[in-house]
């Protein structure tokens, strides 16, 4: 019987791409590798005493049914395509083996080099490094001009466990060449010949001393980003942070109520310079300061504290002088879980803070910024939660919530109007309707999010996310491209002894709305005329993935993915088409 289910499981993961018949979105043509060194897929409980638990972590076997966890996100791990925001190699956990080679080669001229390798050089000390190289010849049939890009990501890691902790170093280079490709009217386009190159580097070092007992000391976690593009712009950005922390302090033991006090002192910074155009310069310093406590009762607990937070900021650009603003802000922070059982736990709880808006991270979420942003911190004045989610049976996880938030400076892409409005211009890169600008505004946001995971064998899974988001904006009457329903649908099967592995993975995105100009010829004075409108619909998207990979041989395996199976070369931000249906392969070595 437990046969044919699986059977019919995989059936349906396979059959779930095939009745989709909507059009389809791989978000853009711009590769983005998210990797991470400490597993998120399932938190482990810290131990306080067991070193040797500590030393193993993260543990062989992770992907066992039956696992002794905390906190796990609602998310799947399993990566689509693609394009940017999603990592193109595909990462299957059918067994706990860090060293691995694979290449793999499809359409639209994909190249994937991926690696890793690994392993201890002295007892409680290991060392590691990895690579990824994903690169695309791009549309070259609906583009006459350069759309080809790639990316390439370098790092080398250690990790040491001591005594009373563990400590991780990462140290890695990104690199990352593409082109402004975007055009959505036909009256200014490339020349086949055109310069659209637009590139960066970043290169960051991340270190985090875990201790073992929270006995004054938590944690200590330092990460620094250096960014250049290819038009002179620089960025430093350094985040380091303390966490203090006493625990399982007794406050009535015959009524079994025992706290936690935490305090975490950290500071941020990042200083911005822009070389072209206005040349925007910003500086923002952040220091934080966070005590609270936590009550917990059995499964219950009821969390109290505050965030003082320091902002000094500093914009200048090639025409104004520099100013400086300084404020201090107080954001109440609590939460309060109400556990009767494990299948359903009722939370609240209200937060607040300060978050630093950098080009680097940004050009990671849209790779068509212009290279002359200003940047502001986002502030959330408060964001109130609540919510209901369960763990039934370890089969079934679910989280149900809701929020509202107060913020101000809300982050907006934007298109940018011509910047010569002269037809017998030298058009640079970034002048043909092709980029992107920062606005922001003031507002509430009402969020509804349903996270689900179901796990109806030890060798399938189901997950899948709903998101609901309405703004109320000041002054802009759209928030531009944001959408109102984004939803993720993914599974995970492996059969045959685990030699075969499928993988889907869908998202769902309702249109959206965008600026966009039309340009017109000015015959009188050999000027373009454009106008703008702030109503442009972004169509929403499907995007369908498959994936498979099959074990020939312990140490050698060979996969194939399908992302986009539509077809579809939509848009996601307004001018730049992705590609159509995708199909890469390759061969994978285990050692």
């Amino acid at each position: 019987m437990k046969k044919h289910i699986q059977y019919i499981a995989v059936i349906g993961v396979l059959g779930v791409a095939g009745v989709q018949t909507a059009h389809a979105q791989i978000k853009e043509e711009k590769l983005v590798l998210n990797r991470k060194r400490e597993p998120e897929v399932k938190k482990i409980e810290k131990k306080k005493t067991s070193v040797p638990t500590e030393k193993n972590f993260p543990p062989k076997g992770k992907d066992s049914l039956k696992y002794q966890v905390t906190n796990i996100p609602l998310i799947s791990d399993f990566k689509t395509s693609t394009i940017k925001g999603e990592d193109i190699s595909p990462k299957f956990n059918t067994g706990y083996n860090r060293n691995y080679f694979q290449l793999g080669y499809g359409n639209y001229g994909k190249f994937l080099v991926d690696g890793n390798v690994s392993g201890e050089i002295q007892p409680n000390l290991e060392v590691g490094a990895d690579v990824h190289h994903i690169s695309t010849s791009g549309l070259k049939k609906y583009y006459n001009w350069d759309s080809k890009q790639q990316n390439t990501e370098a790092n080398v890691f250690l990790n040491s466990y001591g005594e009373v902790g563990k400590l991780n170093v990462d140290a890695g280079i990104e690199l990352n060449n593409y082109n402004y490709y975007g055009n959505y009217q036909d009256v200014i386009q490339p020349a086949n010949n055109a310069d659209l190159k637009q590139s960066y580097t970043k290169f960051g070092v991340n270190a985090y001393y875990d201790f073992y007992a929270n006995n004054y000391l938590n944690d200590i976690r330092v990460k620094t980003a250096f960014t250049k593009d290819h038009f002179n712009a620089k960025e430093n950005f350094y985040d380091a942070l303390v966490n203090f922390a006493k625990h399982d302090l007794t406050i009535s033991s015959s009524d079994g109520i025992t706290m936690n006090a935490d305090l975490g002192v950290g500071i941020q910074g990042v200083n911005t310079q822009f070389d072209i155009l206005n040349k925007n310069e910003s500086t923002h310093f952040v220091a934080n300061f966070t005590p609270e406590v936590t009550f917990f009762k059995g499964n219950h607990y009821l969390k109290i504290g505050s965030r003082f937070t320091s902002l000094t900021s500093k914009y200048q650009t090639a025409t104004t002088d520099r100013t400086r603003n300084n404020k201090f802000y107080w954001f109440p922070t609590a939460e309060i879980l109400i556990a009767p059982k494990d299948e359903v736990k009722f939370y609240a709880g209200v937060d607040g803070g300060i978050k630093l808006n950098t080009y680097t991270d940004l050009l990671h979420d849209n790779p068509f910024l212009v290279s002359d942003l200003q940047l502001r911190p986002t502030e959330t004045k408060y964001h109130i939660y609540f919510g209901i989610k369960g763990d039934i049976e370890q089969n079934f996880k679910y989280d149900i919530n809701a929020g509202y938030s107060k913020l101000n400076d809300m982050l907006f892409y934007k298109s940018n109007n011509l910047f010569s409005a002269d037809p017998a211009a030298q058009r640079n890169a970034y002048d043909y309707l092709n980029t992107f600008n920062t606005v922001y505004d003031n507002g509430n946001l009402s969020e509804v999010t349903i996270n689900a995971q179901y796990f109806p064998l030890e060798n399938l899974n189901f997950t899948g996310e709903l998101k609901y988001m309405s703004y109320s904006l000041k002054n802009f009457s759209n928030a531009f491209y944001k959408p109102v329903v984004q939803t993720t649908l993914g599974a995970k099967y492996s059969m045959l002894n685990k030699k075969l592995n499928l993988g889907f993975k869908g998202i769902f995105v309702t249109d959206r709305k965008a600026n966009a100009f039309d340009v017109q010829p000015l015959g009188t004075n050999n000027q373009y005329t454009t106008t703008e409108t702030n109503d442009r619909k972004v169509s929403g998207y499907v995007d369908l993935n498959l994936s498979a990979e099959y074990k020939l041989h312990k140490n050698i395996s060979v996969f194939v993915m399908g992302n986009n199976l539509t077809g579809t070369s939509y848009q996601n931000y307004l001018g730049y088409k992705v590609m159509g249906a995708q199909v890469l392969g390759g061969i994978k070595l285990e050692f």
